[in-house]
């Protein structure tokens, strides 16, 4: 038996001010066959690091492609995805015969002339392949489940926790299926149910923590195979957008129907309850100040990295010197020029410096301040779950009682790393500033004695109402207060 995996990701920001180019993706994720490192996976390559641990133990043959994932932005360049895209096709014919795919995919990528870049990717796939061949895909459930994605493949899999830290876990279940549809042992049927909205799901607080729960027992049980939850990207215009529920039968289509009908029609009850309440700038910093135990984390989502935002917005640190908060730290903000001239100046050196609000209208003004640098790594990461994060060169500034982390690589802060690489321990600050939307609770969430979400003027809004979409389906709820669930689809 002989499987063929390979990745290529990233998650688009269709508003985006960064445009997304192969240097981005070199920058990020990009291994040509072998290359992988062994010690953990990175984005969106679950699948192949799954495959080679079960490969040998299992009787199954991999065969690895090229790997390709690049941290959100903009719509990626047209001539650079269709390159990276032609290289893992060529691989695949090169592979052939193969009796499956594992596809570590992202599922809200956007290219220029390409609107449903995995959609596009497995119909090619696909017409390589043949009919026979299993194709199983892991998405992230950020993502636009599109209807020419399912019905081309014969196995999806979303991660079902957000912040991701099941990533492994759900390569290891379409591993699973996958094997076991070409051993005769199942016989997978999707169904898919849309709820007609776009809203955010944190699993780490009810009613979320819960629905994942009980899904989770669920699966293996009276031939359920699979349930997933597509939460959606809202920073993507196009057309598929929306909240959608994937559940997988084993032969029994009325059985998956009826599954993902009753989730659905529980997620369109949910509508306007899952998110966290959000605080403005000031009301968030004075909740915080005034919360009489520590940490405080409080997450900045609308200038996140993890969607597509620069993260150099600096509304949240000018209101802190204003009011001249003590023992707090704030990161990251990317600012590869004024990292550079840190590493110019030397640790422990004091020095006036410009960073942060760089590049657009919503990146705010920048800060300018007399700071001291009270630390310095190059080539530093953080951890993910299982995965490592490149954050690239790294800069502590201390301005009064804020440290400032500043990094080369763009990323939302997501471990504990992202401080204590440059000698800043977020567990004995006060207050702990995160641009992230939820990511940040898998590490931060543990440390912390209150979460405090605030709503700047970076550029993801938090209000799906508010953002220009051209592309999208209507009516969809919230932008349309009466938009009924579509139901089954597919």
């Amino acid at each position: 038996m002989r499987l063929f995996t390979a990745t290529l990701a990233t998650e688009t920001n269709t508003f985006s001010p960064l445009p997304t180019s192969l240097q981005n993706y070199k920058e990020s994720v990009f291994f040509r066959p072998g290359e992988h490192p062994t010690d953990a996976p990175r984005m969106c390559t679950a699948p192949l690091m799954v495959g080679r641990a079960r490969a040998k133990k299992e009787g199954f043959e991999l065969i690895e492609g090229s790997c390709f994932a690049a941290s959100p932005a903009g719509t990626t360049n047209r001539a650079d995805y269709e390159l990276m895209r032609d290289e893992i096709l060529g691989q695949l014919k090169a592979a052939m015969p193969v009796d499956g795919l594992l596809l570590g995919l992202h599922g809200a990528m956007v290219a220029h002339g390409y609107d449903d870049v995995e959609g596009d990717i497995i119909e090619r796939c696909r017409a390589i392949v043949g009919p026979k061949c299993v194709i199983g895909v892991e998405l992230d459930p950020h993502c636009h489940l599109t209807m020419k994605r399912v019905s081309l493949s014969d196995i999806i899999v979303l991660y079902k926790e957000f912040p991701h830290t099941d990533v492994v876990e759900r390569a290891d279940d379409v591993l699973t299926l996958v094997l076991a549809t070409l051993r005769g042992k199942i016989k997978p049927v999707m169904s898919v149910y849309d709820c007609r909205q776009i809203q955010s799901y944190p699993t780490t607080i009810q009613p979320m923590r819960g629905l994942v729960d009980r899904i989770m027992a669920m699966e293996g049980k009276d031939g359920i195979l699979s349930v997933s939850i597509a939460h959606c990207f809202p920073y993507g215009d196009v057309a598929e957008i929306g909240t959608r529920v994937l559940v997988i039968a084993d032969g029994d289509k009325k059985k998956a129907d009826a599954l993902a009908t009753t989730l659905g029609e529980e997620l369109v009850s949910l509508r306007g309850k899952t998110r966290p309440q959000y605080f403005d700038v000031k009301s968030g910093i004075a909740e915080g100040v005034a919360f009489n135990d520590l940490p405080v984390v409080i997450a900045d989502p609308a200038d996140n990295a993890g969607g597509g935002a620069p993260t150099d917005n600096t509304d949240i640190l000018h209101h802190m010197i204003e009011r001249k908060v003590e023992e707090a730290c704030l990161g990251p903000i990317w600012d590869p020029i004024a990292v550079r001239i840190c590493f110019d100046a030397g640790l422990g050196a004091r020095i006036n410096l410009r960073f942060g609000g760089k590049i657009a209208v919503t990146s705010g003004p920048p800060v300018d301040a007399e700071v001291e640098i009270i630390g310095l790594k190059r080539d530093a990461w953080q951890s993910f779950g299982p995965t490592q994060v490149p954050v690239g060169n790294t800069a502590a500034i201390r301005l009064g009682g804020i440290d400032v982390v500043l990094i080369d690589n763009r990323t939302q802060a997501l471990g504990l790393e992202l401080f204590t690489n440059v000698g800043i321990d977020p567990t004995q600050k006060k207050i702990v500033v995160v641009k992230s939307t939820n990511h940040f609770m898998a590490a931060f969430g543990p440390i912390a004695k209150k979460v405090i979400y605030v709503d700047s003027n970076g550029p993801l809004k938090r209000d799906p109402a508010k953002i220009a979409y051209t592309k999208i389906e209507r009516p969809i709820w919230p932008i349309d207060a009466d938009a009924k669930p579509r139901g089954l689809i597919f």
